[in-house]
């Protein structure tokens, strides 16, 4: 197995390196996502000879006109557009015609040598990838040049286990997926000295030669030694080292032999029950307790998905009133009952509820993710906002604080939610300044100000897992 090294020592928030896709394309379905820059707008130019691709304006249409010519013809000629790993396998191809497979001086890996892991597949997953294979045969063109199916499987294969999912801009949400082969050589540790986040680098200038490139950033999330390996996380550590274990198996065909796994660190605190005066529950207890909870998530999510927020809210209250005296803060199916009772209640405008849940929510996460995790400043800036909107505003400014210092490390100065975080920090200071100084002047212009202009609460991912965390793509 390749170890990538540091070569120097790296502090918390330093850039390891930065590296461009060798492409990328939207998933399926998403309608408001720009194909050049994958900012998400309301208004998109569509592509006038395809039909399929969408733009912000010319000057992303032009920027986007490289990679989209061959699929431009392709789609015209299929009479439709292929689903977005054949895309993204048919753009590859063509960039590797055109170029050879080493495509900048700073690539440390050829496609090629990348695994595929088609040995490691079931029937049914190569059943899959056949019925794409004899697709991506129709769509390619003829005049493109042929390749064996062996190679086509091989691309296929690499996109499936090393393919990295690409946010929109605000990074709250993944919009598509792209190739990074130097990111392919970073193993996996469920407790990582390193993160990635994408960078929308520069694309608002007309003319497209000031422009910079979509890029990854790996970021070191502290000291790091020279010689000491570098490592991200390939799923969230909220999960228990069984459950990490086996989704690492599954999706990523190696057994993870990390020290939390090994130990089962944290493990004991995920599942433990609440101790009260010395007194804990017992074994029963816990289990009737993580069995209930375990049994309404379902529930939980199928109200989520019909949209009836308000029996979400239902099924979440009652199973926190009755599983909260048994279990400890930091159970993890508490937690998620926290994380949606504090979502759904602030889309309802229940501010001074979704307040409480995110607060609990953040106690709970900083028992158990490392001190600079991005899930952990995602939900310390969710708790921020919601107490600033519940008029909270000593906790909101601190917990706006503690987000901005995180994302600092995990996304640096000029990503747009650090920027955006930057601004809610200077606001919730003044305002804790006039706080302080008159309470009842402070509350006065604050009813004020929201009878003329209704806060908004930031768009946020569904769940962590969504967000933030879902970085490694994986086929459906």
């Amino acid at each position: 197995m390749c170890r990538l090294k540091a070569s120097k020592e790296f502090w918390a928030g330093d850039v390891i390196f930065t590296e461009p896709s060798v492409s990328a394309v939207v998933f399926d379905g998403y309608k408001r996502i720009c194909h050049s820059c994958f900012r998400r707008q309301d208004k998109l130019q569509r592509c006038g000879q395809c039909k399929f691709a969408h733009y912000c304006d010319r000057t992303c249409q032009r920027a986007g006109w490289a990679e989209h010519k061959q699929e431009c013809s392709a789609i015209k000629a299929y009479g439709k557009a292929p689903n977005e790993n054949i895309r993204l396998v048919a753009r590859i191809m063509w960039r590797i015609d055109k170029e050879g497979s080493v495509m900048s001086d700073m690539q440390l890996v050829t496609l090629d040598e990348l695994e595929d892991h088609l040995n490691d597949m079931t029937e049914d997953e190569l059943k899959e990838f056949k019925v794409d294979i004899h697709n991506f045969l129709d769509y390619w063109p003829r005049n493109s040049k042929q390749h064996t199916v062996e190679y086509i499987f091989h691309i296929f294969g690499v996109i499936n286990c090393n393919g990295f999912s690409v946010s929109d801009q605000r990074g709250l949400q993944a919009v598509g997926v792209g190739l990074f082969p130097n990111l392919c050589l970073v193993n996996h540790d469920c407790w990582p000295n390193c993160t990635v986040i994408l960078n929308h680098g520069n694309q608002s200038a007309v003319n497209t030669i000031f422009h910079s490139q979509r890029r990854i950033e790996l970021r070191s999330l502290g000291k790091i030694e020279a010689g000491e390996e570098l490592t991200v996380s390939y799923v969230d550590y909220l999960n228990l080292s069984e459950e990490r274990q086996r989704l690492l198996k599954t999706q990523y065909f190696f057994d993870c032999t990390c020290e939390h796994c090994k130990g089962r660190i944290k493990d004991d605190l995920k599942m433990a029950g609440r101790e009260v005066d010395g007194v804990k529950p017992s074994e029963d207890q816990v289990k009737e307790a993580t069995d209930f909870c375990f049994e309404m998530l379902e529930k939980m999510e199928n109200a989520r998905i019909s949209g009836n927020y308000h029996e979400l809210v239902k099924i979440c209250q009652n199973t926190v009133d009755k599983t909260e005296p048994i279990l400890a803060d930091t159970h993890i199916y508490l937690l998620r009952m926290y994380s949606t009772l504090s979502e759904v209640q602030a889309y309802l405008q229940h501010f001074e509820d979704a307040a409480e849940y995110a607060r609990k929510m953040v106690d709970g996460y900083m028992k158990l993710y490392h001190p600079n995790n991005a899930a952990l400043g995602m939900a310390a800036m969710r708790a921020g906002v919601t107490h600033w909107q519940a008029g909270l505003i000593e906790v909101g400014h601190g917990m706006i604080c503690k987000a901005y210092a995180i994302l600092m490390v995990t996304h640096g100065a000029t990503h747009p939610i650090t920027k955006d975080l930057e601004a809610m920090r200077i606001q919730t200071e003044m305002e804790l300044r006039m706080f302080k100084q008159n309470e009842y002047v402070y509350h006065s212009m604050r009813e004020a100000a929201l009878k003329n202009k209704p806060m908004t609460m930031m768009h946020e991912p569904k769940s962590v897992e969504e967000g933030i965390k879902n970085l490694f793509h994986r086929r459906k």
